[in-house]
């Protein structure tokens, strides 16, 4: 059930194993993200709240110094930079063992988050933001999360519309990983990317047919945590959209995930532990 080709990927000599699907813990160290922002963007606050997704079972931190929300405003690189820099260093000190994934689209920020400690690169863009991600990141040699999108934040959810949502979402990812290889990327993990550029229609659409992914050879990460596709179905605000969340998840890994991208880190790893328990032969 948890077929992933690569049963491993190298985050900086330290392999990370994919035989289980893995989760992602969610660290915005942001003012205006969706569901925490402000929450964490504190050094004490973004501490505290990386120790419990810990305690709690993650196995990824991954840290966002941008919100990507729909119709969110631009942050100047300095300032990603900024708020990046006044907080990663410290919680790779402090939880020395712990892979830490930066969320940007610019290379100059890959960059920087790799060399204050950063083991993985995951960029909402697929490269599309910043011509020179692939080449930075092959030069890093970190694994890279490849998400897909229809556009950029301010203006994805302006009427998104596909042919063939499927076939459009899986023709990208081959184009975007054959590039990606040749500029000496290793490990790719893709992201169909769940509200980004899709409406409801086609979010679903996707996590129904998430299985058809595997025909990329890649591993799998799934980030359906609080989005709308949850709320607006369910007619629930985010304070109430833990269960969709934790269902939806549970759905993904029936179909393949190898990575769940969560605010709720207990709840998901709960789901992975009852799922391999049913699949395991």
């Amino acid at each position: 059930m948890f077929n992933s080709n690569p049963k491993t990927i190298n985050c900086q000599g330290r392999l990370l194993s994919l035989e289980k699907p893995l989760v992602m813990g969610i660290l915005n160290i942001t003012p205006d993200s969706f569901s925490d922002g402000g929450q964490f963007w504190q050094k004490k606050d973004a501490l505290n709240h990386c120790e419990k997704m810990l305690c709690e079972g993650a196995e990824i931190i991954d840290i966002g110094a941008v919100s990507t929300k729909p119709f969110a405003d631009d942050v100047s690189l300095e300032e990603e930079k900024k708020r990046l820099q006044n907080i990663l260093p410290t919680l790779v000190k402090t939880f020395s063992k712990v892979i830490f994934s930066v969320d940007t689209f610019r290379s100059q920020i890959a960059r920087i988050a790799v060399n204050e400690g950063a083991s993985i690169i995951n960029d909402i863009s697929g490269g599309q933001a910043d011509e020179h991600m692939f080449e930075t990141i092959g030069k890093l040699q970190v694994p890279y999360v490849m998400m897909h999108t229809q556009g950029m934040p301010k203006t994805m959810q302006v009427e998104p519309k596909y042919n063939n949502v499927m076939n459009e979402i899986i023709v990208f990812f081959a184009k975007q990983m054959a590039s990606a290889h040749q500029a000496g990327v290793l490990d790719i993990i893709v992201d169909p990317g769940f509200g980004f550029g899709k409406n409801l229609e086609h979010n679903y659409e996707i996590l129904g047919h998430l299985e058809r992914f595997k025909i990329l050879e890649k591993p799998i990460m799934v980030g359906v945590s609080r989005k709308s596709m949850i709320r607006n179905l369910l007619e629930v605000d985010i304070e109430n959209s833990l269960n969709g969340t934790t269902v939806a998840n549970t759905v993904a890994l029936l179909k393949g995930a190898n990575i769940l991208r969560v605010h709720n880190v207990k709840e998901a790893v709960e789901a992975v532990k009852i799922i391999e328990k049913i699949t395991k032969k």
